[in-house]
């Protein structure tokens, strides 16, 4: 992985099997589940997800860029610095760390690192 680089991208997921059988047979994309409310694709040139975990609805965050980053709380030590507003602190979840931030036009982004 390239540090700091846009790594990840994260849709809102409201039906596992709906999302799976479109995006399979349109695009032809392949699927992990992590579980019930998580599916990781590949297939589509860049890595990414659909999260249904946090049951916000789609209008809210939207589709989440997940950039990643080697170390972690520097960067989040950069992010804040820079005036961004962290909307979710440093978490553990399958695979990593994250937190969420919202950006001076007021888009959350998250931070990853995989240490």
């Amino acid at each position: 992985m390239e540090d700091k680089t846009i790594n990840y991208i994260e849709f809102p997921l409201v039906d596992a099997d709906a999302t799976k059988a479109f995006y399979g047979s349109v695009f032809g994309w392949q699927f992990q589940d992590w579980g019930p409310t998580y599916i990781s694709f590949s297939g589509a040139g860049v890595d990414g997800g659909f999260n249904g975990e946090s049951g916000v609805p789609v209008t809210e965050p939207g589709t989440l860029v997940v950039l990643y980053a080697s170390d972690l709380e520097a960067i989040e030590t950069s992010v804040t610095s820079a005036g961004a507003e962290i909307v979710k602190p440093i978490y553990s979840f399958p695979g990593g760390r994250r937190f969420h931030f919202r950006d001076p036009n007021g888009n959350e982004l998250a931070v990853w690192s995989d240490n």
